[in-house]
């Protein structure tokens, strides 16, 4: 396979996205990179926001919208467009919508859930076709994530 992109698909079965996320986000952060969340749903990007910033008893993962003051200072944004003007390489779509432009990025985390199974399925075939393109399944059990096929 040539270099390219990483799809991780994420299929919610127990938790919604905004609770998931910020797991994720911290070990983005953690590896010095920075993320960009896209959703076309900006009531789900305000709830991800208050979860992000509510991280844990000891921490929190700054973040902040990118029509917001300053975007390009945030380690996390917040967007309805794949536009990274905080310089992310790393990439959550969290409506359960595939968006090509995602695939400019190093490694995306495509998350979904029952209403959305049916796009993700089509772009799972779509994208594990394609030889520069590394694609991943992951699905909620319990309360692990199970890497499956």
């Amino acid at each position: 396979m040539t270099e390219g992109a990483r799809v991780d698909f994420y299929q919610l079965s127990r938790d919604p996205v905004e609770r998931v996320l910020p797991q994720v986000a911290a070990r983005i952060l953690d590896e010095g990179a920075r993320l960009l969340v896209v959703s076309s749903d900006r009531d789900q990007l305000v709830r991800i926001s208050a979860r992000l910033w509510d991280a844990g008893p000891e921490s929190f993962l700054a973040n902040d919208h990118a029509d917001a003051p300053l975007p390009e200072v945030q380690p996390i944004l917040l967007s309805s467009t794949c536009a990274a003007t905080n310089g992310a390489t790393r990439i959550a779509l969290t409506d359960g919508l595939f968006r090509d432009e995602a695939l400019a990025f190093a490694r995306i985390f495509y998350f979904f859930d029952a209403d959305t199974i049916t796009a993700a399925r089509e772009s799972w075939r779509t994208l594990a076709k394609r030889d520069d393109i590394a694609t991943h399944f992951w699905r909620q059990e319990g309360g692990r994530w199970r890497q499956g096929p």
